[in-house]
């Protein structure tokens, strides 16, 4: 589904990732860990198309066509998408209305027929029930005045009503409490399936005991230095970063 084959970023003039090879296939979850700095947010913003970021050598692979020559909404009418770990607030739009337009430009990106507001909101009730969201939540303009793990679970509905092949998660476990962690991942495992991938970028094992990942690397240095199965995540939390500067 995702091949990267020696990817080289910048971000004027840092080098932010120097060589990233990575294999995702369908029905897999892959964790990418690291300390800050070693470049997962920066892999994310990649994918996702986001302006300021120059690849200067590599290319990626997504359902077989060149990704880095998509503009972003076109990788997200392939069927990718990315949860912000930091989601934004839009003041004056209500999540409902910000969802069915979501989903309809990606319909129309596909030659797909829109929804209309009876369907949506069919669609809409079935996926905030499978996440357990209560009604108002999505009533309300989008993520304002949200909790930490109201936007994060905001963030699983809309991966939710879009159904991508391909999720990228960035830090979705950051600032969430033990409770809204629970949450959060049992609606990333209520989403996984075989026939879609998810590359989930964290830093802790905390959300790993939950989403327990086919494959773990560690990024540092711009670099994926090992990769291993999810007892590869154990040691981390249990040694920390220190002994990795060894393995670079």
């Amino acid at each position: 589904m995702l091949t990267i084959a020696d990817l080289h970023v910048s971000v004027g003039d840092k080098n932010v990732l120097k060589g990233i090879n990575l294999q995702v296939n369908v029905g897999e979850v892959h964790a990418i860990m690291g300390p800050n700095g070693a470049g997962k947010s920066s892999l994310a913003a990649v994918l996702a198309g986001k302006a300021g970021y120059e690849v200067t050598k590599g290319r990626i692979l997504f359902h077989g066509q060149h990704l880095l020559q998509l503009a972003p909404e076109a990788r997200a009418a392939l069927g990718l998408f990315l949860a912000f770990q930091y989601p934004v607030e839009i003041p004056g739009v209500s999540t409902t209305n910000f969802l069915k337009t979501a989903l309809n430009q990606i319909r129309k990106q596909r030659d797909l027929p829109p929804l209309d507001a009876v369907a949506f909101l069919e669609r809409l009730k079935e996926k905030r029930e499978l996440l357990h969201m209560d009604h108002a939540l999505v009533q309300r303009s989008l993520n304002e005045g949200f909790s930490g793990g109201e936007k994060k679970r905001n963030e699983m509905l809309q991966m939710a009503l879009l159904d991508p092949s391909l999720a990228i998660l960035d830090e979705t476990d950051s600032g969430l409490d033990i409770d809204a962690l629970t949450v959060v991942s049992q609606a990333i495992n209520q989403l996984r399936r075989a026939t879609n991938a998810m590359v989930l970028i964290t830093h802790y094992q905390r959300l790993l005991d939950h989403v327990v990942p086919d494959v773990v690397h560690i990024l540092y240095d711009g670099k994926i230095i090992q990769s291993g199965d999810a007892t590869l995540a154990k040691r981390l939390e249990k040694e920390g970063y220190a002994w990795i500067t060894q393995l670079h």
